[in-house]
């Protein structure tokens, strides 16, 4: 399967690790062309953030364990693309 954007939500402590950190783990994944780090809310312990990655035949097992590797934690995947091209999300009208 072709990968080509994911937006996962993760968690961090607020001390460690630091944003940088977690971009590099992400950069050195197969298939990782570009990514982007959202920080959608802090707390006393820890920061919530979104994390976009797009690219092509991104390999989702080593994203999880790179990110996880840093100390942060997955907790969902919120959006995924795949396949010749990315479609962009129409917007809900409520």
């Amino acid at each position: 399967m072709n990968v080509r954007r994911i937006v996962l939500d993760v968690d961090k402590a607020r001390a460690r690790p630091a944003i940088p950190e977690i971009a590099a783990a992400i950069e050195a994944v197969p298939g990782v062309q570009a990514l982007s780090i959202t920080v959608t809310e802090i707390d006393m312990e820890t920061v919530g953030m979104d994390v976009a990655v797009e690219g092509e035949h991104i390999e989702y097992e080593r994203l999880i364990k790179a990110i996880e590797t840093t100390g942060a934690v997955v907790h969902s995947i919120d959006e995924l693309s795949c396949g010749d091209r990315v479609i962009d999300r129409p917007a809900r009208v409520r």
